[in-house]
Formats: structure tokens, sequence, C-alpha cells
């Protein structure tokens, strides 16, 4: 697709600063792999793997409630885009997406300057994913949505994409066509800490195989696959450009608590109208009584009991008390701000992902 002169600069800043640290990422890699006794050729033929078939995610949650009252699924349906931070004043990392805040002040710092050239809109900037390398049944980034979206293929090639969050401004930077720098930083944490994206016991040599015989298969029904909860570690992607459901969006996997509701009823009307496969992965869903108290805050145990049904909390509870704490505000304000509260409901979900269990049952469609 044609990008507009901010986004074709954000890309290219990136992509020189990737180039220029080239020589060096090389040599890491280089050395890693000699300690791995793996060939350049191997190498080189799970990088081309990756450059042909990996697929970028967009986590979300559905049922958020946007500035009209409608949820994400709803507007999603309606206008067939997914916006970014910056339009939708919505995010599930920092809510700072406005011109001077974080979110600005860090792309500022990762695209040098490209978004803030004078008469670049809002909509021209970059949207959120993770490089879905490792096909985990709950997504590379679960701690951003309950649900995401896969990518085509080629949308890969006008995105950036930083090792971890771009928010602690890392200095691994790269695109499709310079990603030596994110290589070298997954290789080295692999080899030091045996452990990288959400799995442990990984190793550079099973890294490479998966790589070079499984990101190229078909996609796999995730329903009975196991989840990786894998909230912190993630090759985070920049997709610059519109992002058109029809177009660029290939799969849609959900959380199975939405199922019969709704948001569900939406979801999958929304898959019919823009072509877009739909599946299930095996959701999370937690007692109240297991909710920690040392794990995102004392408060967890007391929210979890507060929206629990039958003594469960799932996606869709806390979705649902979001919305109502959107609508009626006033009956929340014994837990403190909306703003306050909201956090909570946002760690509750991080709790939610490590400690929830897969539903035993599927619910039918």
């Amino acid at each position: 697709m044609k990008l507009t002169g901010a986004q074709q600069s954000a890309i290219d800043y990136v992509e020189r600063y990737a180039a220029r640290h080239k020589d060096d990422a090389q040599a890491t890699i280089q050395h890693l792999l000699r300690m791995s006794n793996i060939t350049t050729e191997v190498f080189h033929k799970a990088v081309q793997k990756v450059k042909e078939h990996a697929r970028i995610a967009l986590h979300f949650h559905p049922d958020r409630p946007n500035s009209l009252m409608n949820c994400i699924a709803e507007a999603l349906h309606q206008e067939g885009i997914y916006k970014s931070q910056f339009e939708t004043l919505l995010s599930n990392g920092s809510v700072s997406a406005y011109p001077g805040g974080l979110r600005n002040r860090w792309e500022e710092q990762l695209f040098g300057g490209a978004y803030q050239i004078k008469g670049t809109t809002l909509n021209e900037r970059a949207k959120y994913g993770a490089l879905n390398i490792m096909m985990h049944a709950d997504g590379p980034a679960p701690r951003f949505g309950s649900c995401y979206f896969l990518l085509k293929p080629e949308v890969s090639k006008r995105a950036t994409f930083t090792y971890l969050d771009s928010h602690q401004i890392p200095k691994e930077k790269g695109t499709i066509r310079e990603f030596d720098m994110i290589l070298a930083a997954l290789f080295e944490e692999i080899f030091t800490r045996d452990y990288a994206l959400g799995e442990s016991n990984l190793m550079i040599g099973s890294l490479v195989q998966h790589l070079v015989q499984k990101i190229k298969l078909p996609f796999e029904d995730p329903a009975e696959k196991q989840v990786y909860r894998n909230l912190n570690h993630y090759i985070e992607a920049q997709v610059h450009g519109d992002l058109v459901l029809k177009e660029d969006v290939e799969i849609l996997v959900a959380d199975p608590s939405f199922i019969g509701t709704k948001v569900g009823v939406t979801l999958t009307s929304l898959c019919a109208k823009y072509d877009i496969k739909l599946y299930y992965h095996s959701g999370f869903q937690l007692a109240v009584d297991h909710v920690p108290s040392d794990f995102r805050g004392s408060e967890m145990p007391s929210l979890a009991k507060r929206i629990a049904k039958n003594q469960v909390i799932d996606a869709h509870l806390i979705g649902e008390a979001v919305m109502d704490l959107t609508r009626n505000s006033v009956t929340w304000s014994d837990r403190g701000t909306q703003k306050e509260i909201v956090q909570e409901l946002k760690l509750l979900w991080h709790v939610l992902v490590k400690y929830g269990k897969p539903y035993s049952k599927r619910k039918s469609v």
C-alpha cells in the first residue's frame, strides 16, 4: 500500500539505524551460531522463512468502550479499520497516546521525529502489535488483549520492530529487511538465560529449527494447544500505514468467554463481513479464591470477588466491569477514581493470564 511521507520516514529512520549497527549485530550472531553448532546456511534459511512467512499479531480487548460508548468489536465491524492509540485514546499498555504524552515522546525517539513533522495527522500513527514467530495459542503478547488479529505476512514489510517494549527505548530496532539487531538480541537472551519470547528451556538450535520447519506451516486451530501466558517478552511491532480488515487481516483468535455473548456475535459477524477466519483459544478462567494478593497488588482479590459470577472471573467479566465503570462510575467510587479502577481492571487481566485455567468444556459457538 502507499505510505504517507511521515510513515515512510519512520520506517527509513529505523532501517538506517539498524543498518549502521549491522556489523556488530552480525558479529554477535556469528559467534552464537558457532557456540550453538549451527551453520550459516541453516541460519540464513531460517531468516528467509521469517521474512516470507512471519505474521504480526495485534492484541485487543473487543469489549472495551470507545468515546462513543460502542465497544471495540462494534467499531471494527462498522468501520473495517484498525485504528491507532492516538485515534482511539485507548491502550492496554500506557494510556499516553496524545501530543505531549509519554507515547508521543517515545515515538519521537523511536522514529526520529517522523510523526512530529508539521502537518502529520493522528491517523498516520503506527499501530502496535508483536511478531508471532513462536505461534503460541494465546498470541505473542496476551497482556495487551484477550483476542488477536493475525495480519497477512506482507504487512510485516511495512513494519518496524523493537526487541521488547518500545516504552523502554530499547537499542535493538529494525525492519524485516534489516533484522539483525533483533535476532542478535534474541539469540543473546536465549544463550544467557535459556529463555525468550515466553518459552523456557529454549535453545538457539531449537529456535532456528522451529523457524525453518514450522513458521511456514498453515495455521492450526489453537483450541487444544497450550497457552504460554507471556506477559513481558516479545518482539514489538509497529505497523505503518492503514490497517484495513478486508485487505490486511487473515485470522482472528478470540477468547472463548465471548462465545454466546453480544460481543461474540459481533466478532462472528465481523469475520464473515471481512472474510477473516475465526478461531478460539482455550481461554482463561480463575476462581476468586485463587486470585493472589502478591501479584499486581493486594487489591486484586477484592476486585475479583466484586466482578465474579459463580465465584469465577474471565475475560468477558472483566470487560463487563470496564463498561459498567464507564457508564456508572459513581457506583465504583468506593474503590477510587475511574482512572485508578481502570488500571486495577487492566492488572486483573494480567492476573487472569498468569494464573487462569483453560475452559474445561468448550462453549458451543
